[in-house]
């Protein structure tokens, strides 16, 4: 199934859980920050960030339904659909841009490469960047699934879900050449509960656009 055809259809029924690492993000950016949210979903990021007093937002998606979802629920959120594969704003525009949850929805390096690329572009000189995202594991459900769909992507760490979207879990030196271009700030690896209700590792990478 299509990725967006997939997010499309289950948009109102998805809870997404990964925790927002908060505390340190509001160290490093301040309230008056102009933040965009790439592949925000239904906008719950943006949202604690709204109530934790930062209101110069805006969130992109290319999933109709998500925003859609996003704009009944919370209203007084800017959220917009992704028409366009490159991110459709000025160079140097944000303080700070947040990437939750989303490489793992991009099975080709050269994709993930072009994201990056283009979220440096739309970041000021020195501005933040943060993702959050999903890294191998070794339990036997997860090795079982690489090893099924390895031939079929050509890439260790993409399978697909039974109801039918396609997922990567990375390997930490595929993720630190893709942040290599930002000065690190933060980088942790934690355990995750996935939408789906399950452990994984993860990592939150907090990083700043070289000046």
């Amino acid at each position: 199934m299509e990725q967006k055809v997939y997010w499309d259809k289950v948009a109102d029924k998805k809870e997404f859980s990964t925790p927002f690492q908060l505390d340190i993000f509001q160290h490093i950016v301040s309230k008056e920050a102009k933040i965009l949210d790439v592949g925000c979903g239904y906008g719950r990021t943006l949202r604690q960030l709204y109530k934790n007093e930062y209101y110069n937002l805006i969130g992109v998606d290319f999933s109709h339904k998500m925003i859609s979802r996003g704009k009944e629920q919370y209203p007084y959120l800017d959220l917009r659909v992704k028409t366009e594969k490159n991110l459709e704003f000025e160079d140097n525009t944000f303080d700070a841009v947040i990437l939750f949850a989303v490489l793992t929805c991009i099975v080709e390096d050269s994709e993930q490469v072009q994201l990056l690329k283009e979220i440096e572009r739309v970041l000021k000189p020195g501005g933040v960047i943060y993702i959050n995202d999903f890294l191998l594991n070794e339990d036997q459900r997860n090795l079982k699934r690489y090893k099924e769909f390895e031939n079929k992507y050509q890439k260790y760490g993409v399978f697909e879900l039974p109801e039918g979207a396609v997922v990567r879990h990375h390997d930490i030196p595929w993720i630190e050449q893709c942040i290599k271009p930002f000065d690190k700030v933060v980088f942790e690896k934690v355990t995750y509960i996935t939408m789906n209700g399950n452990k994984s590792n993860g990592f939150y990478f907090l990083g700043s656009k070289k000046s």
